[in-house]
Formats: structure tokens, sequence, C-alpha cells
């Protein structure tokens, strides 16, 4: 067993959030108000920071990015891997949940919900974006905030790391053929060029520069790479909140505008949420996986790695499009959601287990 996992195994079965993660939804929503303040008072300095490119890589962000993924790939042990072969029931779930319904399931609500229910109170040029932002936020199954959803429910420490590990190896080499499919299948323009550079910038390279440093780390002894990651955890959120509050400085004038726009938008991510959780938890059981698999194995299938679909969404469309506002809505409803999700698998544990065993 690797030392990742073997550290897993040793965390607490129920663990509390931390003081960031358990308030993420407030601070989401001070960043807003806070954003939305600052592009009306100060709009040309926020102009200035939007034209720092190279490439339509927006210096600022892409080194706020990378301060928020490269902590979180610090945490994913891909010496897990070889531990998938234990559990493969709930890992076949995992994977088609992530890679066959999820992302499809969410281009099938988004043209459901913003092409057609919400499209008359929406703006009509923004509509492939928000749409474009719902598949972006879809495709990126969730690498850091799974370990907590985990922990909460008693997952299996080491069955959580090694789904981890296989759906980043998977994202290096799927997120851009899937998202380019999607995209094209819901008639929106595929910026190849643009999408296959920002999988190099916001997975391939923080993957291979998370993995050294932790390597680094590790030499020095487990309690070293303890003290860094309980250093460099705030900085990744602190650099999240600070692009948020960039990103509603540009969105501001139009969430004035429309200020249900979140609203609409939230009703297809938390759609997708409940129904992929609940779809991989009932196939667990149908499969006979303990409950302590399943738990995992839903909570990954309903949440997302969102600090990568900001990214993407900024790198491929712009501060102010409506791809980026859709992956910021999907941030703010994260934690609420997902511990709904968690209370649900707790609460029916009983009705779980009895269906698993007569499997």
């Amino acid at each position: 067993m690797s030392a990742g996992a073997e550290l897993a195994c040793r965390a607490p079965a129920a663990s509390s959030m931390s003081l960031f993660e358990r308030y993420l939804t407030l601070w989401v929503f001070l960043c807003i108000v806070l954003g939305v303040a600052l592009g009306r008072l100060a709009p040309e300095t926020f102009q200035a920071i939007g034209r720092l490119e190279i490439a339509r890589v927006n210096l600022p962000v892409g080194l706020l990015i990378w301060v928020m993924i490269i902590p979180m790939l610090l945490k994913v042990d891909f010496g897990a891997l070889g531990q998938v072969r234990r559990h493969w029931r709930g890992i076949g779930v995992t994977l088609f949940i992530n890679w066959a319904v999820k992302p499809f399931s969410m281009a099938v609500l988004g043209w459901l919900f913003i092409r057609q229910v919400f499209a008359p109170w929406l703006p009509a040029d923004q509509l492939d974006s928000y749409v474009a932002g719902l598949i972006l936020l879809a495709a990126a199954p969730c690498t850091a905030m799974v370990f907590v959803w985990s922990r909460l429910t008693g997952g299996d420490p080491v069955f959580t790391l090694s789904q981890v590990a296989l759906n980043d190896t998977i994202m290096v080499f799927a997120f851009a053929p899937i998202v380019g499919l999607l995209l094209g299948l819901s008639s929106i323009a595929v910026p190849w060029a643009t999408l296959l550079v920002s999988v190099g910038l916001y997975i391939v390279i923080p993957v291979i520069l998370a993995q050294l440093w932790r390597r680094v780390l590790l030499g020095k002894g487990q309690a070293a790479f303890d003290a860094a990651l309980a250093r460099i955890g705030p900085l990744s959120m602190a650099a999240l909140l600070l692009t948020l509050v960039l990103l509603f400085a540009f969105q501001g004038e139009a969430i004035l505008r429309q200020p249900l726009v979140i609203a609409m938008l939230a009703v297809p991510i938390l759609i997708q949420v409940l129904f992929n959780s609940g779809l991989a938890y009932w196939l667990n059981r149908r499969a006979g996986e303990r409950h302590d698999i399943a738990c995992p194995s839903a909570l990954i299938g309903a949440s997302n790695f969102f600090e990568l679909a900001v990214a993407a969404a900024i790198s491929l469309f712009g501060f102010q499009s409506g791809a980026a506002l859709a992956t910021v809505v999907g941030v703010l409803i994260e934690v609420p959601v997902m511990l709904l999700v968690v209370r649900l698998v707790n609460r029916s544990r009983g009705w779980y287990e009895a269906g698993a065993r007569a499997s």
C-alpha cells in the first residue's frame, strides 16, 4: 500500500470540514457582491487586468488557477491505482457515471433548460455559452473535495484514493475529446487550439508539478508532507475566491440586469447532481458493493472539479462569457447540495445494506 493510502486509512471515518469548506457558499456569495461592486467602481482597472493575455491566456488568472489546482493535486496518490482491482465493481460504476453518463446528461439538461424552458428569460446571445459552461463543469470529475465528502460518509479511504487517481489519469486524455464532442453536438464552435492549451496548462502541467512536489515532500517524511498541505491549503481557497472576485467584476452588469440568471443556471446543475449520485448509489447496491464503497462512488459522480471548469471556461470563452458564469454557479451550490447528498446516503444505509445483501 502506498504512503498516501496508508495515511488515508488512518484518517477518521467522519471528519469535520474546514471553516472555508463549510462556508464556501457564503464566501462565494460575498465574492459575487464584492466583485460586482468593484467592477462598477473601477471598471478601467478590471478592463486592464482582462487585457493581460498571452495566446488568449489571462496571466493573472492563469497564476491563480495554478495556486488553486496544484495543492489539490498534491493530495492525489497515483500509487493508489494498484488498489483499483480490489473493488472493481465500484470502480466500474464510478467510471460509467463519470465518463459515460455525467457529461452527456448535463448536455441534455443544458439543452432542455437553457435552450428551451428558460430561453425566453435569458440573453439570447449567451445561450450557447451557458450550455458550454455546464458541459465543462460536468466533464471534470471531483479531485479534492471528494475526500471530504467520503470522510463524512465513512467511505473506504483506499477506494476513494484509487478512484480519484484513476479519474485524474483518464481526465488527462479524455477531458478535451469529451468537451469537444459535446460542444460540437450542441452546435457550439469548438476552439480546439485553446481547448488543448487549456488541458496542458490546467491538467497536464499541474499534475506533473504536483507529483514532483509530492515526491520531494514525502522524501522529507510524512510529517513534512502533512505540514506542507496544512500551510498551502488556505492559499488554494484564497486563490479561488480572488478569481471569483475578478470574474464577477466583469460579470456584474449582466447579473444586475438579470439577477435570476444564477437561479436558472442552478436548476440543471442541481438535477444533475441528484440524478448522477442516485444512479451511482443504486448501481453499487445492485452490484452488491459495500456501503463504504458506494458512498465515495456516488459522491465523485455528483461533484465536480470546479476549479478546472472555471479555468477552462475563462480560457475558452473569456471573463465576460456565460460559460464562466455557469461554472461559477457550480461553485456556489457545491457545498449545500453535496451536504444534502451526504445526508441522504448516511440516512439510507439500512436500506442500502438490506438490498446489497440480497443482490
